[in-house]
């Protein structure tokens, strides 16, 4: 690691439990610059887990050209207006790249595209979930510099650890910190200098195997220790489910699921889907966003029903 590169310490858990700024949604930031991390996923089970809970959430769109979490809550709202259920929707908004043609120009037109949708969320709103793009953009970085809380979901392999770091491909020992942990840790700065609270960075592995393999293994001690290097928390993420790609066409998500399946002609919710459903929850808790009990404070959830039936096939 260059001397250059000097990350302080992730904050504590009793610091970003901090209360809530009164009249300030706490801003959660998706972000990491690989595709097919799960982003526009989390972000919609973390939002509807939230709301269950009885928080107002706004989300943000700022990949709205691919718009995957957009389309996400479109199909969301569209099965709940065909099947005449209710469900939790967050207040959403598309942010837009400019289209301007000069580059400063450009960016400040961003800037002020992404102030203007995000400065009456955190207004109205205890929370604010932003999905960034999977790659490097100016809108990206802005919204970091907004993150209370910063998640970056990270698929449980070497190909995607790169996102974070170079490895020595014998040793497995960290040879430098990548563009985008640096990047994260000028943001980090930039909010530091401006008196914002500090953030937290939490890394969650998605994807993870249910079995004990090597790479599984190994993947775990190369980021614990790259953790303590450049300042984050882990946590556990998602794991590789078809159901989440099925869920996606009728916007639900797992913790909208009922048990019988609810007359919607799909298939019932099953003792794989409840332990999926308790992992978004078990993610959510690992947050330790304001207001929200602590992982250790959480009892394990029951199989109680819940609203939407499964989509029909």
């Amino acid at each position: 690691m260059s001397e250059a590169f000097q990350p302080a310490p992730n904050p504590s858990i009793a610091q970003t439990q901090a209360p809530r700024i009164e009249g300030r949604g706490h801003v959660l930031v998706i972000g990491n610059e690989k595709g097919g991390s799960g982003k526009s996923t989390t972000a919609l089970h973390i939002a509807v887990s939230l709301m269950r809970d009885g928080a107002r959430v706004a989300t943000l769109d700022l990949d709205a050209r691919q718009g995957t979490l957009s389309r996400y809550i479109e199909n969301r709202a569209a099965y709940a207006k065909k099947n005449g259920v209710e469900l939790p929707m967050p207040l959403h908004t598309p942010v837009m790249i400019s289209s301007l043609n000069d580059r400063r120009e450009a960016e400040a037109d961003e800037r002020a595209r992404l102030a203007a949708a995000l400065e009456p969320a955190v207004g109205t709103a205890d929370f604010v979930i932003v999905d960034t793009p999977g790659s490097d953009t100016h809108l990206s970085r802005l919204a970091h510099t907004w993150a209370d809380t910063l998640l970056t979901p990270l698929n449980d392999s070497f190909i995607d650890l790169d996102l974070l770091a170079r490895v020595d491909p014998d040793t497995l020992k960290i040879v430098r910190p990548s563009i985008y942990a640096e990047a994260v840790w000028k943001q980090r700065q930039i909010r530091a200098i401006e008196g914002g609270r500090p953030v937290d960075w939490i890394v969650m592995r998605n994807r993870l195997s249910s079995l004990a393999a090597r790479n599984k293994r190994d993947m775990g001690n190369v980021i614990e220790a790259l953790a303590k290097r450049i300042g984050f928390r882990v946590a556990a993420g998602l794991s590789e489910r078809v159901i989440y790609k099925e869920l996606f066409l009728s916007g639900l998500t797992l913790l909208d699921l009922k048990r019988g399946g609810g007359g919607g002609g799909g298939p019932s919710l099953t003792l794989s889907h409840v332990a999926a459903r308790q992992e978004v929850r078990d993610l959510v808790a690992s947050l330790n966003l304001p207001g929200v009990a602590p992982a250790e404070a959480v009892a394990p959830a029951t199989e109680e029903a819940t609203e939407a039936p499964p989509p029909a096939e």
